[in-house]
């Protein structure tokens, strides 16, 4: 099995910056890809960004694109989501999450592992 930790959330003014981090551990050997989804309250939980398991492929939602940035640091399997000119709009739970079958997808029903979350908030 897979365990994953999102960390990194906050408190950001409009217009700035937040790196989220999500460190996976267990079986890391059977992913695929991981992705970033966000939840807002009252809001179906929609996808933000994915990367392959190797680092070497991404894809982003267009609303995002341009603005924030996926990597992964193979040496601690972990993978960053850079968010810059952050929106207001953009404030909720952001879940990190693996796929260990398809692989790189922003459908959310090829995500078996899900960590616990972190709270992003945009606010003056």
């Amino acid at each position: 099995q897979v365990q994953l930790v999102e960390s990194g959330g906050g408190l950001v003014q409009p217009g700035g910056s937040l790196r989220l981090s999500c460190a996976a551990s267990g079986r890391t050997f059977i992913i695929k890809a991981m992705g970033w989804f966000r939840q807002a309250p009252g809001k179906e939980r929609e996808f933000v960004a994915a990367i392959t398991w190797t680092g070497t492929s991404t894809v982003y939602a267009g609303s995002v694109e341009g603005r924030f940035t996926i990597s992964k640091d193979n040496a601690k399997d972990t993978v960053n989501l850079e968010m810059n000119s952050l929106k207001p709009e953009e404030t909720a739970v952001y879940y990190c999450a693996a796929n260990t079958g398809l692989g790189l997808t922003p459908r959310r029903n090829h995500y078996g592992y899900w960590g616990q979350g972190t709270q992003v908030t945009v606010n003056s």
